[in-house]
């Protein structure tokens, strides 16, 4: 589990706002659940999609997240790692291979969160951020994500990562406006 515990570049705890901001939700937590809902529904809630706001800068790292109060899916991903890892708890990224029109081709990648709970074992939460059509919620052991996959070509990567992918960074460090990401959203090839 050490893995889904350090601090890094993207995933960057060690930061001092990061570190207070756990250290605040945490405080008023009875319980590993309650930990783990109060940093999901602050990134969640608390944090703007890019996209949905027509928002800037893009932001990649947690503390950059935190400091601008945006990011897209991937970067809010990569506070809510930092947030739980801060606090002691095991968390990693998950990601979706979706429908960018929800009718086939093309394709792009979706970020989200897996955490592990001591009641559940590996757990994936999504706080990509709710509108209409989007709610996702923490209700373990029942997952709840924004999108459900429901084209051939979509699919629920299965790993769990330690670090974001290559091809998300790229992404996110490459372009400097959130209409730049949105035109280049990255995705992967489908192994089959």
């Amino acid at each position: 589990m050490h893995r889904y515990l350090a601090p890094s570049k993207y995933i960057d705890f060690d930061a001092p706002e990061v570190k207070a901001l756990a250290i605040k939700l945490a405080a008023h937590a009875t319980s590993e659940n309650e930990l783990v809902r109060s940093a999901f529904e602050f990134v969640r809630d608390e944090i703007r999609h890019s996209s949905d706001f027509k928002l800037n800068p893009v932001t990649c790292k947690a503390s950059d997240v935190l400091r601008y109060k945006t990011g897209y899916c991937y970067a809010k991903s990569h506070l809510l790692a930092a947030l739980l890892r801060a606090s002691g708890v095991p968390a990693g990224l998950c990601y979706q291979r979706l429908s960018v029109t929800g009718e086939g081709a093309p394709y792009c990648l979706h970020g989200l969160n897996a955490v592990y709970l001591q009641n559940v074992g590996w757990y994936r939460i999504d706080a990509r951020g709710n509108k209409p059509g989007v709610d996702a919620q923490f209700h373990p052991p029942k997952e709840a994500l924004a999108f459900p996959i429901a084209t051939p070509n979509e699919r629920d990567l299965p790993e769990i990562w330690a670090e974001p992918l290559p091809v998300v960074v790229h992404t996110l460090e490459s372009f400097d406006t959130y209409d730049q990401v949105l035109a280049n959203l990255p995705d992967i090839e489908l192994i089959v």
